[in-house]
């Protein structure tokens, strides 16, 4: 490490700075490799960079030192996608997956599920190469047995890609209603903030606010939406399409209704019928406006929330029920072993899918080497997992979503 100052093609003194040189096979990217830390501010980073670029240097691709790292076996695919995790991790729990990631233990239990596999096929190619040799029925139901037993392993660990997917993207959770029934105040309640717009006018939100909040470690993206109802402006009514489709997408819908308005019960009952959603909470707000207290009642079997968002009544055991339902869905993270990526599910399925046709053809007594081929399949799916076989384009779509730098 050396310290001195950076200075300008005409030798003018930009700053001082620090640099460092990382000789091949020990930086980050395993290629030869120099970094110049500066003091912070745009300005004189702006000033360093435009003089590196004048130069002769270029700006990296998103994603280009990790994709550099992968490419000269720094990291295999899957610790290099965890770099991505680490970077967009927002609470601890997702933190923590991504980090048992890229320490590289789920891709050695990929490696491990890749071996068990291997050792089967080895077994069958022998028949192949030695028939003579005859497989006996109970080597056939032994090695269908085996591949079963890897099937329900990989099966196991794909169950977990629904909260692997939340705590990479995060669990989305809308708040929807008709208008004025108090979904921004909710918002706003639940941000601990006044981020959204509250007027008694009904239609103030005209589109979405999004914002993020942890709940017991799960990054949950929460969504204010506009008011539906049949009439409004046009510009409304964008609002309101748009808030249709992020219910249809959510995971779990707040429903609000005024429960101050004496047709509260069939215009919920309405209003859901129309509405195509997985699960929902139904919250009755304003119940500071009551002359007398509201009996509990089902509206399409939904148990109603009773809240007031002025008064904050009944706010906390709100936020408990929200909290189970947040954590419903999460099975057991403390193993690390998370299915996080779309990518990683679809080979994992189809390494289970070609299992599958194997062990058919092995109980059927098929040609060996129609049960080779199914076989070859599968473990080629689990190599593209950690990278042993991969293509160009594959490698484009998962770094162009890194950083610049990364």
């Amino acid at each position: 490490m050396r310290t001195g100052w950076f200075c300008g093609s005409s030798g003018e003194r930009l700053d001082e700075v620090m640099a460092v040189y990382m000789s091949a096979g020990r930086s980050y990217t395993g290629l030869s490799q120099a970094e110049i830390y500066c003091h912070g501010g745009s300005e004189v980073v702006k000033l360093l960079l435009d003089q590196l670029l004048t130069s002769g240097a270029r700006a990296a691709e998103p994603g280009e030192f990790t994709r550099l790292a992968f490419l000269n076996g720094r990291l295999d695919l899957t610790r290099a996608e965890a770099v991505a995790e680490i970077i967009a991790a927002n609470t601890e729990t997702s933190l923590n997956v991504a980090r048992e990631h890229l320490s590289g233990a789920y891709a050695e239990h990929i490696e491990t599920l890749r071996k068990a596999l291997v050792e089967i096929l080895a077994e069958i190619e022998a028949s192949i190469d030695y028939p003579e040799e005859d497989i006996s029925p109970e080597e056939h139901r032994s090695n269908a047995d085996a591949l079963s037993q890897l099937i329900s392993t990989i099966s196991a660990l794909n169950k977990s890609y629904d909260s692997g997917r939340i705590l990479r993207e995060g669990f989305k959770l809308v708040i929807a209603g008709r208008p004025n029934a108090g979904k921004s105040s909710l918002f706003n309640l639940l941000l601990k903030q006044q981020r959204a717009l509250v007027a008694p006018t009904p239609g103030t939100t005209r589109d979405y606010l999004s914002e993020w909040i942890d709940v017991d470690g799960v990054p949950v993206n929460i969504i204010d939406t506009a008011g539906l109802r049949l009439h409004s402006g046009q510009v409304e009514k964008a609002g309101q399409q748009v808030a249709r489709q992020l219910v249809s997408d959510c995971d779990l819908l707040l429903w609000i209704v005024d429960v101050s308005r004496k047709r509260w019960r069939s215009e919920a009952r309405s209003d859901l019928s129309h509405l195509k959603v997985r699960r929902r909470l139904l919250v009755g707000n304003k119940i500071d406006l009551l002359t007398k207290s509201l009996e509990d009642g089902n509206s399409d079997s939904d148990e109603l929330i009773q809240i007031s968002c002025l008064a904050r009544r009944g706010f906390p055991k709100f936020v408990q029920r929200l909290a189970r339902q947040v954590h419903s869905s999460m099975p057991d993270l403390t193993s690390g072993l998370v299915v996080t990526s779309a990518r990683h599910r679809q080979k994992l399925q189809t390494a289970a899918r070609q299992m599958k046709l194997a062990a058919r053809l092995l109980r059927c007594h098929e040609s060996p080497e129609l049960v080779v081929f199914e076989l070859r399949l599968a473990a080629d799916a689990l190599d593209e997992i950690t990278g042993k076989i991969y293509n160009e384009e594959i490698l484009d779509q998962i770094f162009s979503k890194f950083c610049i730098g990364k």
